[in-house]
């Protein structure tokens, strides 16, 4: 009996110092998190990171305008929300997006169209600096809302930094920070401030819709975008560089700023990008958002199941794709009417009269529940990152008809992988929407790859959400990540390039060349002379 309390009594010291453990590993993971999101689809990114940070018992408190278009703050959700106000309107940002939106897709630059085109962007990536920079005034300028923040002893600030400011306002608070993207509009943020290799001979530029196999003319192509995202980088977000010395009370940059940040996670991962070089504070977590496919609501279950052999098609141009004209919704409707799968279209604009019997249209579909389903032939896509992701993460082929931005990049690597086809959408025809269907449908090929590439996506030894969260929590315990930079931020741009010891070399060199030319000079009129001498003699 004796022996028996005995036990329980070691079992009840066991359990009570298992809960002293637990809690004390609550007190040590536990943090507070700040973040400055952007919109759109990158906000549906940071949004999942929340969620599993929450779920972790982090404190999360959002940074979000009174003119967010995607961002809805909740008092019954578990993050909390400090909304700032800016002297801008919702439908400020509507239409800077919408114009953005048509310039890519009515204006595509072409060989001749080139300059007109980045004249044009230009113009809109200024209006979008100033909306940005008065964001950033509504926080840094509102001293109560900065006494606030002060006050929440954050332990790290989660940003995107397509919306610049994340960094700075990090720095005011004197905490580190960290960068969610899959890249910035001018990829010069992460060659030059985040010191990323990029050798040329095989990395391709973004937005340049090159692969990693490249000929002699593409090669040409891809130093000419480089340089030319340089300059984009030194004419539009070189305005920044005196915001941030102001704010920051010293000279600095804002490139020279967004380096100091302790982790880069990339919204990419091998599934998706070519193979190319990368530095310990780039993590790539791309499909972060992904999971398995959850049932559909009873009215869709019952179309998809009504498709029978044939199954369905997945068809959505994301949500910055409000509608299309009716010559080019028409065009499609009657495509689509003409294959024998069931097609669910995600679509607000005018019903196309041409709309038929095997095609419903949606405002809204869960898109990822319906590529998961086991009836899914094909996916038709602009090419948005996370659409793509999904398709990748349930083994779906694709059609890829992309708009703007770097979704004509992101279809071009799901071709090169194998498993799309890509249409362009200012001059396809019907019967090219059925050809490219027939194609990744009918051809095995491509659900192989598309299987292929699944497989290598779910073979990780971490999930993709995991290995961000964990390395936001390690840079939250070690106060930072400055182990993992390379010296390469220390480093002047001559002195990265070692031009100034190739200058040394070449000093040294022509000084040798010069030494050696005086020295047989010498030589030949000293012989010269002898000869001369002997000769009069």
């Amino acid at each position: 009996m004796a022996s028996t309390t005995t036990r329980t009594i070691a079992s009840k010291k066991h359990i009570q110092f298992l809960a002293l453990q637990l809690t004390l590993l609550g007190t040590v993971f536990c943090g507070n998190v700040l973040i400055w999101p952007s919109e759109g689809s990158h906000w549906l990114n940071i949004k999942i990171i929340i969620q599993e940070l929450i779920r972790r018992e982090h404190n999360v408190t959002v940074l979000v305008s009174n003119s967010s278009l995607f961002i809805t703050p909740h008092g019954e959700t578990a993050e909390k929300f400090e909304v700032f106000s800016v002297p801008f309107g919702k439908k400020h940002i509507d239409s800077l997006i919408k114009d953005i939106v048509n310039l890519w897709l009515y204006n595509k630059p072409t060989a001749l169209t080139f300059w007109k085109f980045y004249k044009e962007m230009g113009k809109l990536t200024r209006t979008s600096n100033e909306l940005n920079r008065q964001a950033c005034d509504g926080v840094l300028a509102n001293q109560d809302l900065m006494v606030r923040l002060q006050r929440g002893k954050y332990d790290v600030l989660l940003a995107d930094p397509v919306c610049v400011c994340g960094d700075l306002i990090a720095l005011k608070l004197r905490i580190p920070f960290v960068y969610s993207l899959r890249f910035t509009p001018a990829s010069t943020v992460e060659r030059h401030c985040g010191k990323m290799p990029t050798p040329p001979s095989y990395v391709p530029a973004a937005l340049s819709e090159l692969t990693d196999k490249l000929s002699f003319r593409e090669r040409i192509k891809n130093i000419v975008s480089y340089r030319l995202q340089d300059y984009v980088f030194q004419s539009y977000w070189g305005e920044w560089d005196l915001y941030y010395s102001e704010i920051l009370g010293k000279p600095t940059t804002l490139c020279e700023t967004m380096g100091k940040a302790e982790m880069w996670l990339i919204r990419t991962y091998w599934d998706f990008e070519f193979p190319r070089p990368f530095l310990p504070n780039f993590e790539f977590v791309g499909g972060l958002h992904c999971q398995p496919a959850k049932p559909l609501p009873e009215e869709m279950e019952a179309f998809v199941q009504s498709s029978g052999e044939h199954g369905i098609v997945v068809f959505s141009l994301g949500s910055l794709i409000y509608n299309l004209t009716e010559e080019r919704s028409n065009m499609i409707a009657l495509a689509l009417s003409q294959i024998p799968q069931k097609v669910l279209w995600r679509y607000k604009g005018k019903t196309p009269e041409t709309l038929g019997p095997n095609t419903k249209i949606y405002d809204w579909i869960p898109q990822n529940d319906l590529l998961g389903h086991p009836k899914t032939k094909a996916f038709i896509t602009h090419g948005g990152t996370n659409g793509i992701y999904e398709a990748i993460y349930h083994g779906i082929p694709m059609v890829g008809i992309p708009m703007f931005a770097d979704q004509p990049d992101n279809i071009v690597h799901m071709k090169a992988k194998g498993m799309a086809v890509e249409l362009d959408f200012n001059t396809m025809q019907a019967q090219d929407l059925i050809d490219a269907l027939n194609s990744v449908i009918n051809n095995s090929s491509y659900k192989e790859n598309a299987m292929r590439l699944s497989q290598i996506h779910h073979d990780q030894p971490m999930k993709p959400l995991d290995r961000a969260v964990f390395w936001i929590e390690f840079v939250m315990r070690h106060k930072g990540a400055k182990h993992l930079r390379p010296a390469a931020h220390e480093l002047t741009w001559y002195q990265y390039h070692c031009l100034d010891v190739l200058m040394f070399l070449l000093a040294c060199a022509a000084a040798a060349v010069f030494i050696s030319v005086k020295c047989c000079m010498f030589c030949c009129k000293k012989c010269g002379w002898v000869v001369k001498k002997k000769k009069t003699e």
